[in-house]
């Protein structure tokens, strides 16, 4: 039989994930058997725990599924990554916003996202690297970009989504956000200038907000840059109304590239670690390289394949 292994943060969403399972435990079960798998679950207990589970797997296991939010996934990436052999990875999403699971074509419910998950297909997909850091659909820095990881458990857990919303409400009224000067080489251009904050991103879905991009791909080998220069509250607000009823690229105070790889030199200091999938993210050093990993095998839902895919051969049986 196929080998699965099921890693569970029992730390993420409202509500226990592990209770979800062991309640319906048989349920699961028979679900994986009917697919031909043998099942293995790991339970994690402390930050990075799926990185490190995700690296000590044997070569001989067929599908890795983590079970969590998307930093969760972002760690079973991570895992991935120091691997000689690289493992086909799943996501059940059951976070706070699950902008991952979401775009991969899963939905809120557990048991019909595991149906999803074992009869869907694996697809190469590209995954963006900072400094040879994987991240799965989005890294930022400067306003706003704190809020996923600093946002605490307790409040996500008692208040789901809207906690993020709190807590971007309490960082809008604090004083006006700081303007980084910087200096960036893209698609053979350089440009230099200052910018409250830039999100680098190969998503059509962040922070909740769906079509964040209209036209995403997750196999053409490119993926989106927008930096925004807006410092006034004022202006922020009229950009996040824009927001809400056109994609990012026709919001005023934003600059738009679509590249597979990009250079950012900082010239002052970052007031704030990066985020990248929603957590924090520490480097040295005042340059930033991101570029894009292509290939990488991931279980998607079968009906997003045609509209978020170029190719729509399944890198895998």
């Amino acid at each position: 039989m196929k080998q699965a292994v099921v890693i569970i943060n029992p730390q993420s969403g409202r509500k226990k994930n592990k209770n979800s399972f062991d309640e319906n435990s048989s349920r699961f079960l028979s679900l994986f058997k009917k697919h031909g798998y043998e099942v293995s679950f790991y339970q994690t207990t402390y930050p990075g725990h799926t990185t490190e589970i995700v690296k000590g797997l044997p070569d001989s296991t067929d599908l890795v599924i983590s079970v969590g939010g998307d930093g969760t996934l972002n760690e079973a990436m991570v895992g991935n990554f120091a691997r000689k052999k690289r493992l086909v990875l799943a996501h059940l999403p059951y976070g706070t916003t699950n902008d991952v699971g979401a775009m991969f074509g899963f939905g809120k419910h557990p048991y019909k996202n595991l149906q999803l998950i074992l009869s869907g297909v694996v697809q190469g997909i590209d995954i963006c690297t900072i400094n040879g850091h994987p991240f799965i659909y989005s890294a930022g820095f400067g306003k706003f970009m704190n809020v996923p990881y600093e946002t605490s458990r307790n409040l996500k857990k008692t208040l789901g989504k809207s906690a993020y919303v709190v807590a971007m409400v309490c960082d809008f009224f604090r004083r006006k956000p700081p303007l980084y000067e910087l200096t960036y080489e893209v698609n053979g251009e350089k440009y230099h200038g200052l910018y409250s904050f830039a999100l680098i991103s190969n998503a059509n879905r962040i922070a909740g907000i769906r079509h964040f991009y209209r036209d995403v791909k997750l196999d053409d080998n490119l993926f989106e840059v927008a930096f925004c220069n807006l410092r006034s509250k004022k202006d922020i607000v009229r950009s996040l109304i824009y927001l809400r009823l056109n994609d990012i690229t026709k919001v005023p105070g934003f600059y738009f590239h679509k590249t597979d790889h990009i250079r950012i030199q900082f010239h002052d200091k970052l007031k704030k670690p990066w985020c990248l999938d929603g957590e924090l993210y520490r480097s040295e050093g005042n340059i930033y390289d991101i570029r894009i990993e292509r290939g990488v095998p991931m279980v998607v839902a079968e009906h997003i394949v045609e509209k978020m895919f170029v190719s729509k051969e399944a890198s895998n049986d």
